[in-house]
């Protein structure tokens, strides 16, 4: 039985799964996994990988999608696998949170270096999959918020505020730090999208949106998400 350390392979090819369970296994890795995107955001918050290998090409999402998901609630370096080897295809990877990029047909030399290099960035903090505030509930491996167990629908760009807000839970964020992380450094200045989305965001998550208790206003600096007691 094998102690190193858990790879995820999220992959459809059987075969590709096969040959890379063999061959890590040889090298005491031990061998989680899945032939969807879906499967591989699961197996990404259950089996704690310490690398995860992820070909892009899946079934039932593109694999830039399960790259930005995870992205969204945990550190652990991703090792992309692609028949892909155009330029852009690799900055897309990269951009979207991928460590390192691996063209198929590879050499299974080179794949155990690059995963020995992202074996030894990875990160061996515990990471979480959920997060609770007062009435607030969000499970990141599902993209669900609720908010006294009710589901409340976010678009895409409030859910990467509310995350980025998590993922800094306490600190104050200025405005430039949020609009250059959610809309690009071209939109710094931008100010007004900040507003109009932070008072979606109150009107959806607060229980009196006039008098936030969990987004708070740092005036003339910007926002602090804040811990607030359950009001079960």
């Amino acid at each position: 039985m094998t102690t190193g350390p858990v790879i995820l392979v999220i992959d459809d090819e059987a075969q590709i799964r096969r040959f890379l369970r063999i061959s890590l296994e040889a090298s005491d890795f031990r061998i989680v996994e899945a032939a969807t995107g879906r499967d591989g955001l699961v197996q990404a918050a259950t089996a704690r990988p310490s690398v995860i290998i992820l070909d892009l090409g899946l079934p039932d999402m593109n694999g830039l999608e399960v790259l930005s998901q995870v992205r969204e609630w945990s550190t652990v370096p991703i090792l992309v696998l692609s028949v892909q080897d155009a330029d852009e295809e690799k900055i897309a990877a990269l951009d979207a949170g991928a460590d390192d990029y691996v063209t198929k047909p590879f050499s299974m030399g080179e794949l155990m270096a690059r995963l020995r290099v992202a074996v030894r960035h990875s990160q061996p903090l515990p990471e979480r999959t959920d997060f609770h505030n007062g009435a607030l509930f969000v499970d990141f491996v599902h993209r669900l918020v609720k908010i006294n167990d009710e589901p409340v629908k976010l678009t895409a760009t409030e859910y990467a505020l509310l995350s980025l807000f998590i993922k800094h839970i306490d600190r104050v964020l200025t405005h430039r730090q949020i609009l250059k992380e959610i809309w690009g450094p071209h939109a710094v200045e931008e100010t007004q999208y900040l507003r109009i989305y932070m008072a979606q965001l109150r009107r959806k998550l607060e229980s009196n949106p006039t008098h936030p208790q969990m987004f708070l206003t740092e005036s003339g600096v910007g926002y602090r998400m804040v811990l607030v007691e359950s009001e079960r």
